[in-house]
């Protein structure tokens, strides 16, 4: 009797033990839905908004945003944002990685150059030192000599306010990017080129043999171990 008594009751519990189990399972699951769906209606209203910022300076038209291209800039996106302790606002690292991709160039040096620009600032208001040529404006710190012909190259309006305006900063940056490293097909003479001009690109080399600048090392260097962190992390 108290064996059949026994077996009755761990028969029992096998049983509540494995509905518990699938109840537990579908709980996990309900929950990873509703937070997937969240998540999908968030980066939806990211989307939005970062469509009506766009608006507000007639960004070109080829900046076409899409939900897959999103969520992986977004992964990207979080990465800038711990890596500047929240200085480089999650809504940057998505425009930057979606323009970067679409230019097809590195987003990391990308960042790290407007990190080097502001000095680890980002912030998008910072007005340079006084030079002979003038002061260097925004995060992208563009001089307002250089920022009218980039404009035009990136297809955008043109107004001193704007270089201001971190996303137009940003746009204007890798569009600028983009143009040095199709001409010379090398990061050093790319990035020293952004630091000095073109001209000043010609004399650095004059006067050191290389383009190898302290600035463009700088920024590639840490560019790398961003992207390893990035890519051990995941």
């Amino acid at each position: 009797m108290k064996r059949i008594l026994f077996t009755g009751l761990f028969t029992l519990f096998a049983f509540t033990i494995g509905f518990l189990y699938v109840e537990k399972a579908k709980l996990e699951q309900a929950i990873s839905d509703s937070n997937n769906e969240l998540k999908e209606q968030q980066i939806e209203i990211e989307m939005m908004e970062l469509k009506q910022h766009l608006s507000n300076f007639n960004a070109s038209e080829d900046m076409v945003l899409n939900y897959e291209s999103w969520v992986a800039s977004s992964l990207l996106a979080e990465q800038f944002f711990e890596d500047s302790d929240g200085k480089f606002k999650k809504e940057w690292g998505i425009f930057l990685a979606e323009l970067a991709q679409q230019r097809e160039i590195d987003p990391f040096i990308v960042y790290e150059l407007l990190k080097t620009e502001t000095g680890g600032t980002f912030d998008p208001t910072l007005v340079g030192p006084e030079t002979r040529y003038g002061h260097a404006y925004g995060m992208a710190q563009f001089m307002k000599n250089t920022a009218p012909w980039i404009a035009e190259m990136a297809e955008l309006p043109y107004e001193d306010d704007l270089l201001f305006d971190p996303l137009y900063s940003i746009q204007l940056s890798v569009v600028y990017l983009h143009y040095l490293y199709d001409q010379y097909e090398d990061w050093n003479y790319a990035l020293t080129a952004y630091h000095r001009g073109v001209g000043g690109l010609e004399n650095y080399i004059d006067d050191h043999g290389t383009a190898k600048s302290d600035y463009a090392v700088e920024i590639q260097e840490n560019a790398q171990k961003l992207d390893d962190a990035v890519a051990y992390s995941n």
